[in-house]
């Protein structure tokens, strides 16, 4: 593992803004008389040691002191800039200091002993859960398990192992994970999983033991490949080709590929990313289905909803959307799930998205966003307040058709 200490100069973070449609009898309340949040780029976020470079950026979270940890791929690094490359995952502070840096395969990988576990082939997501243990998935081919360490990196624990997975019905390893929530209520791991299969599955965060899992609709997963399946592609590594546009109806009856990301509300709702099938469908803990939206259904590229975060409030009334295939971030009111705005075009300009990835928010309602390929960068958008009518960067709907 390494671990160091450095200084230099970094990327910037930014929030997008995806089209939404719901659902015929989905609520649709106005948005509230505090109004809307308004978000402007800290171009001067974050700074990192030694002159390091990231490679693709796959994830970012927050833990409960308000320290950013950004999940990246050393191995994505141009060759010409290998030597530069910085360790996989990163820890900043609250202003954006840098504070440390580990991961990578373990030296003792094959000895037998309790120290070697199977570091990811290709790093996908990471979350920090309330006993400051850091949680860490792949979605590379292989990547059938979920790790464990302290904020400083020492491993702890491995559930399911590398190449071992068997599908949808497998209630001992993941397959290829895209995104993990733990319920600190419960004491439950909650995976989006993933790339290899395609459902919610629940495990107990302690001793790794099964609980339960679903599919979309709260159906039992189903281990078919959708129609119209094509080759592995885009950000994650493997994702399926998305299924044919549908634009009216319910959608497809199973979770598309990617089952991307996952996050449960403080009124315990269970909001899952159905990525290639644009749209976010709603459960109860235990799996019944409550309702679904979509994210820009009709537009013009595929993967609209692929990281959700929360805004920080104890209603937590707005919900944040990552649309990784047209590089916006969509504000929703999380009650109604009706979009109120969106804001971020295709472009390497800071402030600017190219393929949004996963997103947080920090407790003083800050945004930061992971992208991976092209934009290989994270951005942080500071909360300025509230608006009482969409902010001057929200896109138009010509913009969006684009």
């Amino acid at each position: 593992m390494r671990k160091t200490m450095m200084r230099g100069a970094w990327l910037g973070l930014m929030v997008i803004v995806v089209g939404l449609c719901v659902l015929p009898g989905a609520a649709q309340k106005p948005a509230t008389s505090s109004g809307m949040p308004v978000f402007q780029l800290d171009p001067a976020w974050p700074t990192l040691p030694n002159n390091w470079v990231v490679g693709i950026v796959s994830a970012v979270t927050v833990d409960k002191r308000d320290h950013v940890w950004i999940l990246h791929r050393p191995r994505s690094v141009a060759a010409e800039l290998k030597g530069r490359a910085a360790p996989p995952v990163l820890e900043l502070d609250a202003d954006g200091t840098f504070v440390n840096a580990w991961g990578g395969p373990s030296t003792a990988l094959g000895a037998g002993d309790e120290s070697g576990y199977d570091w990811p082939t290709t790093e996908h997501g990471i979350t920090i859960d309330s006993k400051d243990v850091v949680w860490i998935g792949g979605s590379g081919v292989g990547d059938d398990m979920l790790l464990n360490f302290t904020l400083q990196g020492k491993f702890l624990r491995e559930f399911g192992k590398a190449r071992q997975g068997t599908g949808n019905a497998d209630t001992v390893n993941v397959n290829r994970p895209a995104d993990i929530f733990i319920d600190a209520k419960t004491n439950e791991a909650y995976v989006a999983d993933g790339y290899g299969n395609r459902r919610i599955v629940v495990f107990d965060a302690g001793s790794g033991m099964f609980k339960r899992m679903w599919g979309a609709f709260g159906n039992p997963p189903d281990s078919d490949p959708p129609a119209g399946a094509g080759p592995p592609g885009g950000g994650g590594r493997g994702a399926q080709a998305a299924p044919p546009l549908d634009t009216e109806g319910d959608g497809a009856k199973y979770f598309g590929n990617p089952v991307h990301a996952v996050k449960i509300s403080n009124d315990n709702l269970v909001y899952v990313a159905d990525r290639s099938n644009r749209r976010i469908q709603v459960f109860t803990p235990a799996g019944k289905y409550v309702t679904q939206v979509f994210i820009n259904r009709a537009g013009p590229s595929a993967g609209s909803v692929a990281g959700l975060a929360f805004s920080p409030d104890a209603q937590q009334q707005f919900l944040y959307a990552a649309d990784y295939g047209n590089s916006h971030v969509a504000v929703l009111d999380r009650k109604s799930l009706k979009v109120l705005y969106q804001f971020g075009t295709r472009s390497a300009k800071p402030g600017d998205f190219q393929g949004p990835h996963h997103i947080a928010v920090d407790s003083k309602g800050n945004l930061y966003v992971a992208e991976v390929a092209p934009g290989n960068r994270a951005q942080k958008f500071l909360f300025k307040g509230m608006s009482p009518a969409p902010p001057s960067n929200a896109l138009t709907a010509e913009q969006l058709a684009r």
